[in-house]
């Protein structure tokens, strides 16, 4: 693996969202509805936490079900398109290079989407006292849970070249895995903990709570893993 390959995609496709209109549109509206619902949500209950903002549920519903898709929606849609893939492809590059290149580019984006998130932290500091570990955990969960989202994106941008096709099954997707742990009461008990254990919810509001559990890093880096394996087997397929 050719770490200068990866860089070179990682600094094309990072260049690419800033020189269009999807990156500002993704950071100005989030920090516009996180900070109202921020303010709303630290002035009505006046408590010096930030375990209300994270488990905001319009906050993440905003975040993992309609900004990623929007932003991994043209990942390899739009390569494919304008056929720039295969000719992106002859290039002394491999699959997993350019893979990588992209999806951490789109992770680098939610990143810096997520980073303002400091200064609501700081702010309430200022005010009164509040532990910093579970706002760093809450915060590195929505980095874990937003990189899985960001790998399922990325996958079915690889299987069709209609950017809105790619949008609307990701909305699917990451929306089966958000909600999939609301409805565990319909399934009989003795299941419930083995479908818990494959919901995102579950995950993030243990790390949420502070608790950094081994299972939890297993289960986010094992679906990273597997999202990104089965984008390179699509895009091997074009071989078969």
């Amino acid at each position: 693996m050719n770490i200068q390959n990866i860089k070179t995609i990682f600094f094309k496709e990072l260049r690419s969202y800033f020189n269009s209109p999807v990156a500002y549109i993704v950071m100005i509206v989030f920090l516009l509805i996180s900070g109202f619902l921020f303010t709303m949500s630290f002035f009505q209950l006046n408590v010096a936490s930030m375990r209300d903002f994270f488990g905001n549920f319009f906050i993440q519903m905003v975040l993992f079900v309609v900004f990623i898709p929007a932003i991994t929606m043209r990942s390899f849609s739009e390569e494919k398109k304008q056929g720039t893939l295969e000719l992106l492809l002859t290039k002394p590059i491999t699959d997993i290079e350019l893979i990588l290149g992209k999806y951490l580019s789109a992770l680098t984006l939610i990143i810096l989407t997520l980073a303002p998130t400091v200064l609501y932290f700081i702010i309430i500091k200022m005010i009164g006292p509040i532990p910093f570990w579970p706002f760093l955990t809450s915060l590195l969960g929505f980095i874990l849970m937003s990189a899985f989202f960001l790998g399922i994106g990325i996958f079915v941008s690889s299987l069709t070249e209609n950017q809105i096709i790619a949008f609307i099954v990701t909305v699917l997707i990451c929306l089966f895995f958000f909600l999939f742990g609301k409805l565990l009461m319909i399934f009989p008990v003795q299941v419930v903990s083995i479908f818990e254990y494959l919901t995102t919810d579950y995950h993030l509001s243990n790390i949420s709570r502070g608790v950094i559990d081994s299972r939890v890093l297993i289960y986010y880096f094992s679906m990273i893993f597997f999202t990104i394996f089965l984008t390179k087997a699509s895009l091997e397929s074009r071989k078969w």
